[in-house]
């Protein structure tokens, strides 16, 4: 599948300052870019630097006044969709270090929280049917739910509250994953069928000595997502970091099919 992607960001910053953007698809296994341009404005400094894991990069920027970003790019997908029932677990003993780091709490993954819980409600299960019944669990028991999070938003208050948007959705399903001992990231997308329109929040699994993308939404797939980013949770795929107070203007994602 082919994909465009139009992205434009206005902000103003409270004072001069420092900013952190990670918007553009990175060149990661499943995807090609094809094209792409980006137009920071009028900028005082630029600098790339590679995000988590060797995916993408992130772009450190110091804007003149405001902060202004157009991006577009064209994204060849071909990675499958993943038969999850069909994915074994790897060992825990034979996780590679890349992996073996996501088995662990973050910020808004408290996963030491969900041990009881996913044993009683999943202990019969194992490797990716395990995930599967888990990414089931989230969708079928959350609303989707605009405004009801925030920045302080962890998964055990969505788990609590049974609401919240796609960050919300991915980090109950990492939590839940790391829980069971099964290694889980948070990744950000450019995905075509989500709505409303924006920059999407995904869970990644490692399985069967791989990686494999599971939206817990249900809005979007492998096999049409795009990365940007993936790290541990919400803090390290961030579209958008400053040191300063910065005021959205107006802000626009718009992606769909190419083909």
């Amino acid at each position: 599948m082919k994909i465009s992607v139009e992205t434009t960001l206005e902000y103003d910053l409270e004072v001069p300052g420092p900013a952190v953007l990670s918007v553009e698809t990175a060149g990661a296994f499943g995807q090609t870019i094809l094209d792409a341009h980006i137009d920071l404005g009028d900028l005082e400094s630029f600098a790339r630097v590679p995000g988590d894991e060797g995916i993408g990069e992130r772009i450190v920027i110091r804007p003149r006044e405001h902060l202004s970003c157009k991006y577009r790019a064209t994204v060849l997908i071909e990675r499958p969709r993943p038969d999850f029932s069909s994915l074994q677990a790897t060992p825990f003993e034979q996780l590679p270090g890349d992996a073996l780091r996501y088995t662990l709490p973050s910020r808004y993954c408290p996963s030491e929280r969900f041990g009881n819980f996913v044993h009683k409600c999943f202990g019969n299960l194992s490797g990716g049917a395990r995930v599967a019944a888990m990414r089931d669990w989230v969708e079928e028991n959350l609303d989707y739910t605009s405004g009801v999070s925030g920045p302080e938003t962890t998964a055990v208050d969505t788990f609590l509250e049974r609401r919240g948007v796609c960050r919300d959705y991915a980090h109950l399903l990492i939590s839940l994953c790391r829980a069971a001992n099964i290694p889980a990231r948070m990744a950000s997308v450019y995905a075509p069928d989500v709505d409303p329109p924006d920059f999407h929040a995904v869970a990644e699994i490692f399985l069967d000595g791989a990686w494999h993308l599971i939206d817990a939404t249900g809005m979007a797939y492998a096999d049409n997502m795009a990365i940007i980013a993936v790290g541990r949770d919400a803090t390290d795929v961030a579209f958008l970091s400053s040191v300063q107070m910065a005021t959205l203007v107006s802000q626009s994602i718009s992606v769909r099919r190419a083909d």
